[in-house]
């Protein structure tokens, strides 16, 4: 008789939920933003060279550095702890995510470094490599490279990358140049915390993991036309201090008041439901805790609302400043790229700095 040969690696170890490793996932593990300030306080300033267009002065998506007259380099990077169980799908959203900062910068991306931190005793490698292939995957989708990176052995389970782009430095939107009387255009719905915490408690059909997965996987690409529109004055995008915290960036960096139409804010289907069975995350009171007293709610504002509005966004979308007669170019940028919920959901005014919802 012939002898069973000897079982692999990742047929002997039993294989854990990728979620179950983790105490937090996705952008929901951002340090808080109110600690996080307390933490940068603490830091030692250091003289910025004129070519750094853009550092850590506005809490801007990446940094931004002219290399010349006709370019200027962004460098950016992200990770975190998986928001889903899939390790392909992980590896994906946690790549479109670090790339979306560069075209958050109206950027190009040139290549990507990827940075991998995983429980090698835990985790089967065959899991291992599906997570760094789906980000190969999303990484090709962009056109780029994963050049080089690190790798550790950790307690629990991060992907993620360093991502480098160009842009002209006529061409850099910051979050902090937004003027008085901008629009503001979102380019997703928001609602992925929420889906995630639903995930977590097995409460998430096929629908709503396969429309997480597709909201979260949608490379922010729109960010390299919208650069090139004149009206276009600000972008960021919405991450893991939610609709209200990013806001508030795009308003302080700019010393203005923003207003927020909450019924025009897009949501992803089925959120509010589940926000009302309490699938929300931790991440949202921490939001909360740091932006509520910087933010005006109309009467009748729900707790849910209040909850929706901080949900932290993993891959979330891009919000555009932009002049009202460039906003029908905005939105068609938007649409031709597939990003049919992008809607206007406020705009910038003259006033004391800060975040009003009506």
């Amino acid at each position: 008789m012939t002898a069973n040969p000897t079982p692999t690696r990742s047929e002997t170890v039993a294989v854990p939920r990728l979620t179950s490793l983790a105490h937090g996932g996705g952008c929901g593990c951002k340090i808080a933003p109110g600690v996080l300030s307390q933490i940068l306080k603490r830091s030692s300033g250091f003289p910025m060279p004129k070519e750094l267009l853009v550092g850590i002065e506005t809490a801007d998506d990446a940094a931004v550095y002219q290399l010349n007259d006709e370019q200027a380099l962004i460098a950016t990077t992200d990770f975190f702890m998986p928001i889903v169980d899939d390790p392909r799908d992980f590896g994906r959203i946690a790549a479109t995510n670090a790339i979306s900062d560069v075209y958050a910068m109206g950027g190009t991306p040139i290549f990507a470094l990827a940075l991998v931190g995983m429980p090698i005793n835990v985790l089967p490698l065959d899991t291992i490599a599906a997570i760094l292939q789906g980000g190969e995957s999303v990484c090709a989708e962009a056109g780029i490279p994963i050049a080089g990176g690190h790798t550790i052995d950790s307690v629990e389970p991060i992907y993620g990358l360093v991502v480098l782009g160009l842009v002209h430095p006529s061409r850099v939107k910051r979050n902090a140049d937004a003027r008085p009387g901008d629009q503001l255009v979102l380019g997703k719905p928001i609602g992925v915390g929420v889906l995630s915490a639903a995930l977590k408690k097995n409460a998430l059909g096929p629908d709503g993991y396969a429309q997480m997965i597709e909201c979260t996987t949608k490379l922010n690409k729109p960010g390299i036309a919208l650069a090139k529109l004149d009206g276009v004055h600000a972008l960021t995008d919405i991450t893991g201090f939610g609709l209200a915290g990013h806001t508030l960036e795009l308003a302080r960096g700019a010393g203005l008041r923003v207003s927020i139409d909450w019924a025009q804010v897009p949501l992803l289907a089925g959120v509010r439901e589940l926000a009302e069975q309490g699938m929300v995350t931790g991440a949202s009171g921490r939001n909360w805790t740091a932006h509520g007293p910087h933010t005006t709610l109309p009467a009748g504002f729900s707790d849910i609302d209040i909850a929706l509005l901080n949900d932290p966004q993993t891959s979330g979308g891009l919000l555009v400043s932009c002049s009202a007669d460039a906003v029908d170019e905005v939105l068609s940028i938007f649409r031709q790229q597939g990003f049919a919920q992008a809607a206007v959901i406020g705009e910038v005014t003259d006033g004391p700095v800060g975040l009003v919802l009506r």
